[in-house]
C-alpha cells in the first residue's frame, strides 16, 4: 500500500500484502516537513502561471517518455520468467508499458478509460529505451543478478541503483526486485531541483521508481495473486514522479492543489469499490475513489483530472530534471564530446532547412544565420539544452546562400546553408 515516509528526501512508499488495506506506515497525516515542501513547490508553480498565458503552459502536445526497466533479480541460473522467479519475463515488462498507456492515455475499451466530465486524457506515453546512454541500440530491459534476496526500500535504493542505472535526465529509471518488509515501491518527487526552493537536491542516481515484482505487470508472471496486480501501483507512483499528490493532501482534508478533485479526509483504506464520503468545511462530499492518487483497489482506477494534468504540465517545464528529460525524448540524438553540427540535405528538398547540433550532454547555445552581405537574418539561443535537431522554413530565408553560426561555450562551428 502506497504511503509517504519522510526523510530530506521524498519517497512514496507502498505495502505488498496484496490482499490487505492499502494505509500509510506514517499514517494519513503527514508532518509538518512534507506540508512545507508540497506549500513551496505550489508556490513555485503559482508563480510559473503568472508568468504564462495557460494556452502557452497546457499546450496539449504529446509527451513520450522513454522508460528503462532494471530486472534485479537473485536467480542465480539466470532463468526468465516462471513461478515466483523475480527474474521476470519480458511479457511481464510489457503488460505493465501497456496499462501505464491504457491509463495516462484514458484509453476507449480499456481499464483506464472513464466517462468522468473532469477525467482527462494526460496525453503522455511511455515506451521501452530504444538506445542505452551510449547511443547503442537497446531493448530498454536490464538483467542484473545480485545474490541479496531482497531489498530495504529505507536503506538500500542507492546500493540497488548501484547495480544498474541509466541518466535520470534522460531516462524514467524503474527497478524491479524483491522488496523487504511487505513494500511494494516507492518513487521520487520532482523536488530539490527548482531555483529558488529551499530544498535539498534528490540524488539523480536514484531518482527514479523502485517496486515490487509481484506488483509489476498485469495479471502475468509473478503478478497474478491480489488487488493490486493490475499494474495501477505504478501508474501511480509515477504520478508521484511527474508531481502529484495524494488526494487528500496527505493530511485530514488536505490540499492536493487540484479544484477538480473533491475535498478528501483521507485515503480509501479499502480493497472493494465502494462509495467513501467525506466531510470536509462543514461539506459532505464523495470521495473521487477512482483517482488514480488515492488509495484504492487497482481495479477501481481509472481517473486522471483535468487539473492534475495541468499540475503535470507546468511541473515538467519547471522542474530541471523533468524538463530535461522530455526534451531530449523530443529530439533522441546522442551526445558528443565536442559540439558538432550537421546539416541536413543541403539543399533541401523539404520547405524547411533543418540541421543537428550535438551537444557534450546539457548545454547552453546559441545560433545565427547571416546573408551573403553578413546581415543577421535569424538567431535563437537555448538553455540547458540536449542535442537537438533545428529546423528553419525556408519562406522565412528566402532563395541564397547563407552561413550559419553556432556558438556553445568556447566552441564556434560555422557551416553553410543553401536554401532554393
Amino acid at each position: 500500500m502506497k504511503k509517504p515516509i519522510l526523510s530530506l528526501l521524498i519517497l512514496v512508499f507502498c505495502f505488498l500484502n496484496l490482499n490487505a488495506q492499502r494505509k500509510c506506515a506514517v499514517g494519513d497525516v503527514a508532518d509538518e516537513k512534507l506540508k512545507r515542501r508540497h506549500e513551496i513547490l505550489n508556490r513555485k508553480l503559482q508563480d510559473y502561471y503568472q508568468k504564462y498565458e495557460k494556452q502557452s503552459i497546457f499546450a496539449d502536445k504529446l509527451i513520450r517518455i522513454p522508460v528503462v526497466v532494471h530486472i534485479i533479480h537473485n536467480n542465480l541460473s539466470g532463468k526468465i520468467g516462471g513461478e515466483g522467479n523475480n527474474n521476470i519475463s519480458d511479457e511481464q515488462v510489457f503488460s505493465q508499458i501497456r496499462v501505464l498507456n491504457e491509463d495516462y492515455r484514458k484509453k476507449i475499451s480499456t481499464p483506464g478509460f472513464n466517462n468522468s466530465p473532469v477525467g482527462t486524457d494526460m496525453n503522455i506515453e511511455f515506451y521501452l529505451a530504444d538506445k542505452d546512454p551510449d547511443g547503442n541500440p537497446n531493448v530498454g530491459i536490464n538483467r542484473i543478478y545480485s545474490s541479496k534476496s531482497s531489498f530495504d526500500v529505507f536503506d538500500e535504493n542507492t546500493l540497488l541503483s548501484s547495480l544498474s542505472y541509466w541518466d535520470s535526465n534522460r531516462y524514467l529509471n524503474i527497478w524491479v526486485t524483491t522488496l523487504k518488509d511487505d513494500f511494494l515501491g516507492y518513487a521520487e518527487f520532482p523536488i530539490g531541483e527548482f531555483d529558488g526552493l529551499e530544498l535539498e537536491e534528490i540524488d539523480e542516481t536514484i531518482d527514479g521508481v523502485m517496486i515490487d515484482h509481484r506488483s509489476f505487470g498485469s495479471k502475468t508472471g509473478t503478478s497474478t495473486n491480489g488487488v493490486y496486480t493490475h499494474g495501477r501501483t505504478l501508474t501511480h507512483e509515477i504520478g508521484h514522479w511527474l508531481g502529484l499528490i495524494h488526494t487528500w493532501g496527505d493530511e485530514y482534508c488536505g490540499d492536493d492543489f487540484c479544484n477538480d478533485t473533491p475535498p478528501t479526509e483521507s485515503g480509501n483504506l479499502s480493497i472493494k469499490c465502494t462509495p467513501k464520503y467525506s466531510n470536509c468545511r462543514g461539506t459532505r462530499t464523495q470521495n473521487m475513489i477512482e483517482n488514480y492518487m488515492d488509495y484504492t483497489a487497482d481495479s477501481c482506477m481509472n481517473i486522471f483530472t483535468n487539473d492534475q494534468k495541468s499540475r503535470v504540465r507546468a511541473i515538467l517545464e519547471v522542474s530541471k530534471r523533468r524538463k530535461r528529460l522530455i526534451t531530449n525524448s523530443e529530439f533522441n540524438l546522442p551526445q558528443t564530446e565536442k559540439l558538432i553540427v550537421i546539416v541536413l540535405e543541403n539543399p533541401s528538398s523539404t520547405d524547411y532547412l533543418q540541421f543537428q547540433i550535438l551537444l557534450n550532454a546539457f548545454a547552453n547555445f546559441n545560433y545565427q544565420i547571416f546573408d551573403a552581405s553578413g546581415k543577421q537574418i535569424i538567431q535563437a539561443t537555448f538553455e540547458d539544452s540536449p542535442s537537438r535537431l533545428i529546423q528553419i522554413p525556408k519562406i522565412d530565408l528566402g532563395k541564397g546562400i547563407y552561413n550559419l553560426r553556432v556558438k556553445s561555450g568556447e566552441e564556434i562551428v560555422y557551416k553553410r546553408l543553401i536554401s532554393q
